[in-house]
């Protein structure tokens, strides 16, 4: 029974750090280098994520640096920023791209905290989809002779596991809310 909780645990770690993925992606009032993780930039004729052919910095609250190992590459950069689905708006000067970041409005923050409400509910739901299928797991393993007592020991462990984990997503979604909501 032990190893299905350990599966069970390890699918649960990986649905925590897929949300904490995600939520890098949720543009906040603050600069942040993982706002730009998931840009690609045609490099030779290859889609490369931006942090594989450029260094990314942060030198203020709200600004982005870019600056290409290749200065040739500004221009693609700068389109795929443009592209993007964040609404950002760079600006280059021939050697770096600088990306400022503006203050959200109310009525956009509170649009982030309801997308990063949905996509915890997500999270919340691939969890007990895993201690569901745990649960079966363990149910035909008693079906196939496994003691009644031990069945119902490790359906227990397996539920704890998963309020912890719901606990570790909730506790996630409050941090990102409130630095969506900072001003």
């Amino acid at each position: 029974m032990d190893d299905t909780k350990i599966a069970c645990e390890e699918r649960m770690k990986k649905a925590v750090a897929s949300l904490k993925d995600d939520f890098n992606g949720l543009r906040t009032g603050r600069a942040s280098p993982a706002l730009l993780d998931r840009i690609k930039v045609d490099y030779y004729g290859q889609k490369s994520p931006l942090n594989q052919v450029a260094t990314v910095s942060v030198p203020e609250a709200r600004l982005i640096v870019v600056q290409p190992w290749d200065r040739t590459l500004i221009g693609e950069i700068e389109k795929a920023l443009q592209k993007s689905e964040l609404g950002l708006n760079p600006s280059n000067d021939g050697k770096v791209v600088r990306i400022s970041i503006p203050p959200l409005t109310e009525e956009r923050r509170k649009d982030l905290v309801k997308t990063a409400k949905s996509m915890t509910e997500q999270s919340r739901v691939a969890i007990r989809n895993i201690r569901r299928e745990g649960i079966e797991d363990i149910k035909k393993r008693r079906d196939s002779g496994s003691p009644e007592d031990e069945a119902k020991k490790a359906e227990e462990e397996l539920q704890k596991l998963t309020d912890s984990y719901i606990v570790q997503v909730n506790k996630v979604l409050e941090e990102k809310e409130k630095e969506i909501m900072e001003v």
